[in-house]
Order: C-alpha cells, then sequence, then structure tokens
C-alpha cells in the first residue's frame, strides 16, 4: 500500500470563524471533506460516474477528531490526506490540518464502500490500485 499524501490549501474566511475569528469547530470537518473530494478527483475518479457506472459510493463511517490548536481569520492552512489502512471495502484515512509546520487540527476517518444495496462491498481493483 502507498503512503503518499495528499495536499489540498486553503484561507481561512470570515464565513469560517466565530465570534472571536477563530474557526468554528464543524468547519475542520468540512475543509478535511473538501481536502478527501480533491484527493479522489485529482486522482481522477469522478464520485458519480462511479456511483453511475460501478454502483458504489464512498460513506463515512467513522470519525475521531482532535481540534489541538486553533486557526484564525486570515490563516493560510493545508489539509494532508493520506491512506492509514485499508481492508477493501473500508479505507481509513490519516488527515491533518495544519498553519505552517503546527498541526491544528487532526482527525481519523473511516469511509466505507456501498453497493447499490447499500450494504459494504468491495472497491473495484481498478479504483483501488488508483487509491493506493
Amino acid at each position: 500500500m502507498s503512503h503518499d499524501s495528499h495536499r489540498y490549501d486553503l484561507r481561512v474566511y470570515y464565513e469560517d470563524t466565530d465570534m472571536a475569528g477563530i474557526v468554528y469547530y464543524a468547519n475542520y470537518l468540512k475543509f478535511i471533506e473538501r481536502a478527501r473530494s480533491e484527493w479522489v478527483e485529482g486522482l481522477g475518479i469522478d464520485q458519480g460516474r462511479l456511483r453511475d457506472e460501478h454502483g458504489v459510493v464512498f460513506v463515512v463511517r467513522r470519525v475521531e477528531a482532535d481540534y489541538l490548536a486553533p486557526a484564525r481569520y486570515g490563516d493560510h492552512l493545508t489539509v494532508t490526506t493520506r491512506v492509514a489502512d485499508d481492508t477493501g471495502v473500508r479505507l481509513t484515512l490519516d488527515q491533518q490540518v495544519a498553519c505552517g509546520d503546527r498541526v491544528l487540527f487532526r482527525a481519523l476517518v473511516t469511509i466505507v464502500i456501498l453497493g447499490e444495496t447499500g450494504m459494504p462491498t468491495r472497491l473495484p481493483d481498478s479504483l483501488r490500485d488508483l487509491m493506493l
């Protein structure tokens, strides 16, 4: 399994913050979701076509999140995504949000692959080769 990581850069806008100018906690989940989407798209995987042609979708099953330090309005952040584990029907992704060298947020995200019936299924080998 390859452990190459994907980087996604973003800037904190006013809409991302609370009244104190600190990133609202739920927005970190949005940041890591965007990073996962960019990672998959960057691999050449169209999730709509994946559903239509292969009958499979990615679904978040679990998120273990650690808020380590606050991000603030105007910060430039980098979300790093790396495959930590793979069982064929489940991927565990290690995602970190950093400002410079300082990690602000870390999450282990468990993604399951569901088939047309809504039951877990194996990721097609052609896609698995791209992702791992």
